[in-house]
């Protein structure tokens, strides 16, 4: 399952709330405002830090880059659209919300 986050999580509980129910090992996305949980110093850093030891977490390059995101937490994989569109291939999907 791949988990897709577009909320921030400062407002939202969604990143917290999809990883009580991941099982370890399934991908996190983090895209749209979601993408604001990569940030290193942000509100939800030690929450994304810990989804990380279970966890590949990914970022969608356009929506860091339509942010101005560039200090991310250290091991999270920054993708383009066409890595996007592998983890949809590979995995059932769970938008988030």
């Amino acid at each position: 399952m791949l988990f897709m986050i577009n909320k921030t999580p400062t407002q939202y509980g969604n990143l917290a709330s999809a990883l009580r129910i991941a099982a370890k090992g399934q991908p996190i996305l983090l895209y749209e405002d979601g993408v604001y949980a990569a940030m290193s110093g942000a509100q939800s850093e030690a929450l994304l830090q810990a989804a990380l030891a279970d966890h590949p977490v990914y970022a969608l390059e356009a929506d860091l880059e339509a942010r101005g995101l560039t200090r991310l937490v250290p091991g999270v994989q920054v993708i383009g659209y066409d890595g996007f569109v592998e983890l949809v291939e590979q995995h059932n999907v769970a938008p988030w919300i």
